[in-house]
């Protein structure tokens, strides 16, 4: 019987819900991460109640270690890959075992190839499967969910770049401490209620920087993201 699920969570732009997973497939070289986009992605999952998790592609071209180092200490899975040599494949299929997940990766990061090394009933060459999901060469919305030889499910979403989720969410600054786990750590621990953790004396979230028990560039991404989030005006949201 087919009937239709309560939505614990929904996203605008790909049109998807109930997703238990958002896989970020960001490559450690060749293009270089950028953290502030993976940030900004891991915050709008967690806004979301929708687990991220990141997979590194491309790690036979230079070491993801100090990279991975930053998530997996922040308390995110993180999978690294060298998907053409098959490595870390299994890592990830066991990730997605009995989970609803979507793929999220700009152009590069080596998505499309990863997608095919999961399941190659797809039958896909890379270069369809890139013309099919890679962001600006396909219009279409329709989204459709494979099924996973291992159970779960993958959303195959068109277009589905981190760009399309950037410009589709909107997280409120004071909510944005919830979206960061090292920062929501603290909550509740500063001199001042209602503390923005951005420039506050008696900052606990502060303290813990300067401590190097938070990691500087996640939380210059949150200082960044609450700035912006601070300029929308009620009327935009």
């Amino acid at each position: 019987m087919v009937k239709v699920q309560p939505r614990k969570n929904s996203l605008v732009r790909p049109p998807l819900a109930n997703l238990d997973q958002l896989v970020l497939v960001v490559s450690i070289a060749d293009p270089a991460p950028n953290a502030f986009v993976l940030d900004q992605l891991i915050a709008i999952a967690e806004y979301q109640d929708i687990e991220p998790v990141i997979v590194i592609t491309k790690c036979d071209l230079a070491d993801p270690s100090d990279f991975a180092k930053i998530y997996t200490d922040a308390g995110f899975t993180v999978c690294l890959t060298r998907t053409l040599e098959h490595q870390g494949i299994e890592q990830v299929m066991q990730v997605l075992q009995g989970k609803t997940s979507a793929f999220c990766g700009n152009s590069g990061a080596g998505k499309s190839t990863l997608l095919n090394a999961i399941d190659p009933r797809l039958a896909l060459s890379t270069g369809d499967i890139s013309q099919k999901l890679g962001r600006g060469r396909h219009t279409t919305r329709h989204v459709e969910l494979f099924e996973l030889p291992q159970g779960g499910y993958v959303a195959d979403t068109p277009g589905f770049a981190s760009l399309e989720m950037e410009r589709a969410a909107y997280i409120p600054k004071e909510n944005l401490q919830f979206a960061f786990p090292e920062v929501e750590r603290y909550f509740g621990q500063c001199k001042f209620t209602g503390c923005s953790h951005t420039v506050e004396k008696g900052c606990a979230v502060r303290a813990a920087l300067e401590a190097g028990e938070i990691d500087k560039t996640r939380y210059e991404s949150y200082v960044t993201l609450y700035n912006e989030a601070k300029e929308v005006k009620e009327w935009q949201m």
